[in-house]
């Protein structure tokens, strides 16, 4: 067991594998841990101290966050060009002038499910496509069923006219 409390939250902040970032209220990245650093393929040493807007491209949440004072839970953001897709939990940390975001990264079940829209929306164009041809087939063969139905009405006036003029 630790029983330095410090190195306890040292090692929680090294091992956990969720991105950890921290920004302070003037929106400059604070601390990042290395879960974070691996998401977005930095080093803490490259950002911290930089303008998290450099980093996220918009830091509207943690304004948000900040301003009113609130907490975001379960906020899905898309970094495409990081190749990664996020769920976010924001809060701030008065006393510190700090807000704190925890990133689960969720890019293989993103993944996932746009695989799995796209093959259900490629299942629908060929049932799609399916239905078409059987109703073209089924105009076709009741095109068929028209001209034999006449041809034989046409036949058959024939046989009758032929079988009346005899009988008259």
């Amino acid at each position: 067991m630790v029983t330095n409390e410090k190195t306890l939250w040292e090692l929680l902040w090294e091992y956990d594998p969720n991105g950890l970032i921290v920004v302070n209220e003037d929106m400059t990245i604070a601390v990042v841990n290395p879960a974070f650093c691996k998401m977005f393929k930095i080093t803490a040493d490259e950002m911290v101290g930089k303008p998290a807007v450099a980093l996220l491209g918009t830091v509207d949440e943690f304004q948000r966050v900040w301003e009113k004072n609130e907490v975001i839970r379960g906020k899905e953001k898309e970094y495409p060009k990081y190749d990664l897709y996020v769920r976010q939990v924001m809060f701030s940390i008065r006393d510190q002038n700090a807000i704190a975001c925890i990133m689960v990264d969720i890019t293989d079940e993103w993944q996932r499910k746009k695989e799995l829209l796209e093959l259900k929306r490629e299942t629908v164009a060929k049932v799609n496509e399916v239905v078409d041809n059987q109703m073209k087939v089924a105009q076709e063969i009741a095109g068929l069923l028209g001209e034999t139905t006449a041809e034989t009405k046409v036949s058959l006036l024939k046989i009758l006219k032929l079988v009346e003029g005899e009988t008259l």
